[in-house]
């Protein structure tokens, strides 16, 4: 159901920017379909994801973008368009999160030398979890600033949705007769 639902918005896609503009650049023609993909993907899943309203937000900014964002949502666009620009309820206007965090202290006294080994390797491992969660906040979009357990909770749901579009794409790349 997700499957053919993204399909069809995203071929719905595709003929409204080839229709709009006949000679593309390839670079042209790349935009198109990742807006395009971007979009269908977006339309097909709930409202609750913060990544779908990353992506109408950034593809409803553009004004060349309009006419595309209008049909593949469909006739409630505006709303759509209007709870996409709005922040998550997880964040306050500045972006920042709003859950509690629990402040760790560090203790330095008395710390044997087998203990200090061990915070140093958990120092590390810290470090490298940061590192990998920033990495993580760029890929997903909407995702700089949520906390980590929402970005946990979206990434898995956007990968959910990116194989399935690379599904889709797949099965019509093998369908499609070459030239």
């Amino acid at each position: 159901m997700l499957r053919q639902e993204f399909l069809k918005k995203w071929i719905m896609g595709l003929q409204i920017c080839s229709a709009s503009k006949k000679e593309m650049s390839i670079l042209e023609r790349k935009n198109a379909i990742k807006l395009s993909a971007d979009l269908a993907m977006a339309s097909t899943r709930n409202g609750s994801t913060n990544w779908r309203r990353a992506l109408i937000a950034n593809a409803s900014k553009e004004n060349d973008n309009t006419t595309l964002v209008d049909q593949i949502l469909g006739k409630d666009s505006e709303s759509i368009i209007k709870k996409a620009s709005i922040p998550s309820a997880f964040h306050d206007e500045r972006g920042t999160t709003c859950r509690g965090k629990k402040v760790l202290r560090n203790r330095c006294c008395g710390i044997r030398r087998a203990k200090k080994m061990a915070a140093s390797a958990g120092s590390i491992a810290k470090k490298l979890v940061k590192k990998r969660t920033q990495v993580l906040k760029r890929l997903v979009p909407g995702g700089e600033s949520m906390d980590e357990f929402s970005l946990m909770e979206e990434t898995l749901d956007y990968i959910l949705s990116l194989r399935a579009q690379v599904d889709v794409m797949r099965h019509f790349a093998n369908a499609t007769p070459p030239n």
